[in-house]
């Protein structure tokens, strides 16, 4: 029976641009997913994420990758990579079901001299505990005596054109020394710098660290521009002004929110792990409290803005122009649109949006009517509202709009706009 090199688990933001980079560099990979449609897709030569073209999955179907529902494929394969998603439960608390049903699955099938490594993010302890817990009750085997285990942090960036998988410094870990050897031996045929951790745990508190850094800053500026707004200081060029030192200042920007799967999620992460060992994160309980205000305060400031034109939000028409959650990209997970679209609605507002790369919206299961047209649904709009800065939206058209305006980009700063 053929041996496979790779198996990547998970065929998502994280699993695919890792299946590709390896067949890039010539690893026998296959990828399994629980998904019909992800896996009829690609073995179609389609791709369901923005970072990875169809032609690029074409190229990886011709250098042998093909994708998988069967499990049995992983037993054959040298190392296995979890890049499943780990997100929240309806509670908002840290959901690792996904993660645990991964664990059994590699763990059915799994051989000795294996190298196992997560990706997916977790908080501190979930590599050498919960994991490696799964993986030896499944197989009988030990980790660091029969089969080798590692954590590596995903640190993808979608839509990123400058730092892809190849060239972002690659933090490596591993349960024993020897499973870092084998971690860090993978990894270096993938990207151009590694990063070596003292620890799995090391290695997941790092990941946590870097997206709740950007979350506890959002909410800084967030509320610096609601200060800034109180005390008529121009906002945008305070941040502008601050953003021309060349140390010791990091550039974020405000905004009706934080979306994506890291910022917003990862931080509840960390909180639920401090919480078991007995610690608050302060700081990070009043960012929280920032953040989670603010599609409520993009829904103060349409009110503001049509009640200066004589309207109200009651039977008004409002476009809401970007429900991805990142400019230029299509993903909308975890975008503050979906809370701004539900809490319109609930004040009486005829809910609309404009957005070249999402087809479908939907904010608590009801769709939200689109506009394709950009210009004529800002004629049929009473107020548009700029929640991402797509580079479709031109400053000067949105200035000239024939509807009122609400900017949370700081896209039209100086002119006849009210922002954020």
């Amino acid at each position: 029976m053929t041996r496979e090199t790779l198996a990547v688990v998970g065929l998502g933001y994280v699993g695919l641009p890792l299946a590709r980079r390896a067949c890039e560099v010539g690893i026998g990979t296959v990828g399994y997913d629980i998904s019909p449609e992800v896996v009829a897709g690609l073995n179609a030569g389609r791709s369901h994420v923005g970072d990875v073209p169809p032609e690029a999955v074409a190229a990886m179907r011709e250098r042998g990758f093909s994708a998988t529902l069967d499990g049995s494929a992983l037993g054959r394969c040298d190392t296995i990579v979890i890049c499943v998603p780990t997100g929240l439960d309806r509670e908002g608390r840290p959901d690792l079901s996904a993660l645990r049903a991964a664990g059994h699955t590699v763990g059915a099938r799994l051989r000795p001299g294996t190298l196992v490594v997560l990706e997916s993010t977790s908080h501190p302890g979930t590599t050498d505990t919960l994991l490696r817990e799964i993986l030896e009750k499944e197989s009988g085997l030990r980790a660091g005596e029969d089969f080798h285990l590692g954590y590596s942090p995903e640190r993808i960036d979608p839509g990123n054109a400058v730092y892809r998988l190849h060239n972002t410094p690659k933090i490596v870990s591993g349960f024993t020394p020897l499973c870092l050897k084998h971690t860090t031996a993978f990894y270096q045929r993938l990207v151009d710098r590694l990063v070596l951790s003292a620890g799995t745990r090391e290695a997941e508190m790092a990941k946590l660290l870097e997206n709740t850094y950007r979350y506890v800053n959002i909410a800084l500026v967030n509320e610096v521009a609601r200060y800034c707004e109180k005390a008529g200081i121009d906002v945008w060029d305070v941040l502008h002004c601050a953003g021309t030192k060349p140390f010791g200042y990091a550039a974020f920007q405000p905004g009706p929110g934080v979306g994506g799967h890291c910022v917003p999620i990862d931080p509840h992460y960390l909180d639920a792990r401090a919480a078991e060992d007995g610690f608050t994160f302060q700081l990070l309980a009043a960012a929280r409290r920032v953040i989670s205000a603010m599609p409520e305060r993009v829904v103060e400031r349409a009110a503001d803005v049509l009640r200066r034109a004589g309207r109200s939000l009651a039977g008004s028409r409002v476009l809401l122009l970007g429900v991805s959650y990142k400019p230029d990209v299509a993903d909308v997970r975890e975008s503050p649109a979906f809370p701004v679209a539900r809490i319109l609605r609930g004040a009486g507002a005829e809910v609309a949006y404009h957005d070249p790369l999402v087809a479908e919206f939907a904010s608590d299961g009801v769709p939200v009517p689109r506009e394709r047209e950009l210009t004529e649904g800002l004629a049929r709009a009473d107020l548009a509202i700029l929640l991402q800065d797509h580079s479709a939206y031109p400053a000067h058209q949105l200035v000239h709009a024939p509807c009122a305006l609400l900017d949370t980009r700081g896209k039209t700063a100086g002119a006849r706009v009210t922002l954020l």
